[in-house]
């Protein structure tokens, strides 16, 4: 994995300020120094990610740990969507705000959710959303919520689909604390801006799903042990439809 540039894209939030490049710069160094030694965090890319513009990363969601790692893991300053009730406790709302954090008011409609996101994404940033709305419950892919091709059909931006696999086993959602393992993200195709825009939504949501889950099987192969034999189980499953 190598070390995300700096960014030539248009300021899109707060960690365009020098507070801001400091501080992500420094957890940056200490984060990717703990992800590699503790969890063993390893990524593959199928073709480089574009140094700027708007960009979503379409991403499997297993752990609170998601963001950080996709964030490790890319050449591109990634923002995360962050409930607008964090921002109420000013010291950390400056620090999430720093990192570039897009917030949501979850008691608003979802398209004012969703018109927040495609501003930001119009300004030039990054964006990770996580088509199952939730972490996982047993470790394996959730329902993919649609709402995330409409985003990129009204922004007009590129998507890629990106899986995580063996988060779920180092940090649960009945363990308070992570624990010391292995985890994988693998980075998919990218969908462009031009083929989105050729395409419905339902196309947009129904390629982006495959992708992740193709991706999701490959991660658990590369793996190996029980990942692998959860891969071959789900493309029995698969195929079987």
């Amino acid at each position: 994995m190598s070390r995300p540039a700096e960014g030539s894209a248009s300021p899109s939030g707060g960690g365009h300020s020098t507070f801001g490049k400091c501080l992500y710069a420094v957890l940056w160094v200490l984060s990717r120094t703990l992800g590699v030694s503790l969890f063993g965090v390893r990524s593959r890319f199928v073709e480089p990610l574009p140094k700027e513009g708007g960009l979503i990363v379409l991403s499997s969601h297993q752990t609170f740990l998601d963001p950080l790692l996709l964030g490790l893991a890319t050449d591109r300053r990634l923002s995360s969507l962050a409930r607008s009730s964090l921002y109420t406790f000013k010291p950390f709302g400056a620090v999430i705000t720093a990192l570039d954090a897009v917030p949501i008011d979850r008691e608003a409609s979802a398209l004012t959710a969703m018109k927040t996101v495609i501003q930001r994404l119009k300004r030039g940033a990054a964006v990770i959303i996580f088509p199952e709305g939730a972490r996982t419950f047993d470790g394996h892919l959730g329902e993919f919520k649609s709402g995330f091709a409409l985003i990129a059909k009204r922004a007009g931006v590129p998507v890629v689909p990106v899986a995580i696999v063996g988060g779920f086993e180092c940090w649960p959602r009945t363990r308070l604390l992570p624990r010391p393992g292995r985890i994988r993200l693998e980075f998919g195709k990218i969908l462009t801006a031009d083929e989105v825009a050729a395409m419905t939504e339902k196309d947009v949501f129904e390629v982006c799903s495959r992708r992740i889950e193709e991706l999701d099987a490959r991660a658990r192969e590369a793996l190996g042990g029980h990942w692998a034999d959860s891969a071959r189980r789900t493309r029995s499953r698969n195929s079987a439809r």
